[in-house]
């Protein structure tokens, strides 16, 4: 199994899950290009990513299971659809917006973020990104003036990755109608603070979208999780569906 990380996050955001999850898979925990102990090549591409995905999965011997969270669901899914080696796709919480006007406000928030990095004004762009999902101005604050915000300053300029691998933002329901492989789409039911500015069930909205799109496509809630789930919620839902349990069916 490949544990595809979300936004603003190194592969120890994944970690927790690593020895849960052992207990039933060879688990591959990597960092996403650009982000802690990986390389870069720029300009970026989505297209980098799939091959970072692709050599994993020669390593783990020719075809894999994939776990992508946020923003990495995204990436997990694309890489389905891009026809990679994947026997199937667990996705959690994938940010998509399906509400009026989410392409326009994609393509806006994906210009003001790749001009203020390019003038290396990281903060701002943490800041632009942390309003795009929903933190109000308090949590900012907080997480300014937090331990952890130099460790997502040293991320920022993925946050440009991270909008390309979300499209125009919203679901693309064409290429995902061409996966073929089982999809399991997951949420947790519950929002967190910081994402108190999104409207109300968006990624019930979002992961409902997507499971419409794709053949066959599994939906299930995992109740009380916020955007970070813990493990031991996560892991017997999404180890039911990888060990495809067809008599506790999901739902």
């Amino acid at each position: 199994m490949i544990l595809v990380g979300g936004g603003i996050v190194d592969r120890s955001e994944n970690a927790p899950l690593v020895p849960v999850l052992a207990k039933h898979f060879t688990v591959y925990n990597y960092d996403r290009r650009g982000r802690g102990d990986s390389a870069d090549t720029t300009p970026y591409a989505l297209q980098r990513e799939f091959e970072d995905i692709a050599a994993l999965i020669d390593e783990a011997g020719g075809t894999a299971y994939l776990y992508g969270v946020s923003s990495g669901a995204a990436l997990a899914l694309e890489a389905a659809a891009a026809g990679l080696p994947i026997a199937k796709v667990a996705a959690y919480e994938v940010p998509y917006d399906v509400s009026e006007g989410a392409k326009q406000r994609h393509l806006e928030y994906t210009e003001k973020v790749r001009s203020l990095l390019a003038d290396d004004r990281r903060d701002d762009a943490m800041r632009l990104f942390m309003r795009l999902a929903g933190a109000p101005e308090e949590a900012i604050a907080q997480a300014h003036n937090s331990p952890m915000w130099a460790g997502s300053i040293a991320l920022a300029h993925t946050l440009a990755y991270d909008a390309v691998c979300l499209g125009d933002g919203t679901p693309p329901t064409e290429r995902l109608a061409t996966i073929t492989q089982p999809v399991l789409m997951a949420t947790g039911g519950t929002t967190d603070d910081t994402m108190a500015g999104l409207s109300n069930g968006f990624f019930d909205t979002a992961a409902a979208a997507v499971t419409a799109a794709i053949p066959g496509a599994e939906r299930v809630i995992i109740p009380n999780q916020g955007h970070v789930a813990d493990p031991e919620a996560v892991v017997p839902v999404i180890t039911r569906f990888f060990n495809g349990n067809d008599s506790n069916k999901l739902g």
